[in-house]
């Protein structure tokens, strides 16, 4: 190709030639260019230490005596010891070329947590929890706020206020919360983050006796958990939310009227300002039918006013992620060129990946309540 573009070149020009083949004109240029004379092998100095002595340095820094010191301390301790091995800096290029600037001691290395994907495509299919604290009427005094959410409704299902974290009370709120929902075995998964009351012995066997699959959030990734995250910070940006609560009666009397408020008057952005109520029961559909309606009435009366058409409501949620798959690569198509400038499309397309795997079963609809646990936490 670059042969057939220089010689056609030589009639038209460069970028004449390069646009009748669809070449850039770059690929000319670099094949123009002489090539790169490499550069002489440098002789090793009269200074630099011998193949036998490198190694002796080498061993001596990942001797047992000195393989948790840095370069420094080994030369600053050899010194004092009437032996001379090499200079500091000549330890660290030693290592470099090993790529052991770096702790060289064997030890246990973090593993690669993989990364939860866990899709909803009703409710009851996962939910997610998690433990906020809230400010006592002292200094270092917290009452410690437990809330069960389902990802695809947002609907709190359980919550449960109390003065620590404990995997007993965590127990009691999964069982009340399956209980009032009426959760089937195989039907939920239950999503958390690596909190000690998360990731309890007692509280997985409990999960698994209720044949609900327990998922965690990597270590340090805040992200893994984002639908609880984004309830808390609903919960203490609201405007009543105090910065303090006086006593943990006065904190639970506050949770009383804040999860009726956000299940069943609050329009969550993330559901098509759906209340978590209606999604979670059912109803929504009949309310996105009704605001379909009324925009339909006003765009009756006055047309004018709507430039894009009827309009129309936000969306009923249809599926709800933790962590979407990474999408594929598109498919490429290659264009094949020809000297005289045809271009003829490529049979090899790349396969797309099949759907994930591992969608979870639907449930049939039951009359449920909202979960205030009192029982629970007078006795906590």
């Amino acid at each position: 190709m670059i042969q057939a573009t220089e010689q056609l070149a030589q009639r038209l020009g460069v970028t004449t030639a390069c646009e009748v083949l669809q070449l850039p004109r770059s690929a000319i240029y670099r094949a123009r260019q002489p090539e790169p004379v490499e550069a002489p092998i440098k002789p090793s100095p009269d200074r630099a230490l011998s193949e036998s002595e490198r190694e002796q340095v080498h061993e001596t820094l990942n001797s047992a005596r000195f393989v948790d010191c840095a370069p420094r301390q080994v030369y600053a301790t050899l010194l004092d010891e009437a032996t001379y091995l090499c200079s500091p800096s000549t330890m660290y290029r030693i290592l470099a070329e090993t790529s052991e600037i770096r702790d060289r001691r064997d030890q246990m290395r973090h593993p690669n947590y993989a990364r939860p994907e866990l899709l909803a495509t009703e409710p009851n299919q996962v939910w997610s929890w998690d433990i906020t604290k809230l400010l006592g009427p002292a200094k270092w005094t917290y009452f410690y706020l437990y809330v069960m959410l389902d990802i695809f409704s947002r609907y709190v299902v359980g919550w449960l206020l109390a003065d620590r974290e404990s995997s007993q009370l965590a127990e009691a709120l999964m069982v009340e919360s399956c209980l009032k929902q009426d959760i089937q075995p195989n039907q939920l998964t239950i999503h958390a983050d690596r909190g000690s009351p998360m990731i309890a012995k007692p509280v997985a066997l409990l999960l698994a006796d209720l044949g609900v699959t327990q998922s965690h959030s990597r270590p340090h990734v805040s992200n893994d958990n984002p639908f609880s995250e984004a309830q808390f910070k609903t919960l203490k940006y609201r405007p009543d939310y105090p910065k303090r609560f006086g006593s943990q009666f006065v904190a639970r009397d506050w949770a009383r009227d804040f999860f009726p408020w956000y299940n069943t008057e609050h329009r969550h952005s993330g559901i098509g300002y759906f209340t978590p109520a209606a999604v979670h029961y059912g109803t929504a559909s009949q309310i996105f039918a009704d605001r379909q309606r009324t925009l339909q009435l006003a765009y009756a009366a006055h047309p004018e006013r709507f430039v894009k058409g009827i309009p129309h409501p936000p969306a009923l949620p249809t599926a709800v992620w933790i962590n979407p798959p990474q999408p594929e690569a598109e498919p490429v198509v290659v264009e094949a060129v020809d000297p005289v400038g045809n271009s003829q499309r490529s049979e090899e397309l790349s396969t797309s990946p099949q759907p994930p795997k591992g969608a979870l079963m639907a449930y049939p609809d039951s009359p449920v309540r909202h979960f205030i646990p009192d029982q629970v936490v007078s006795n906590a």
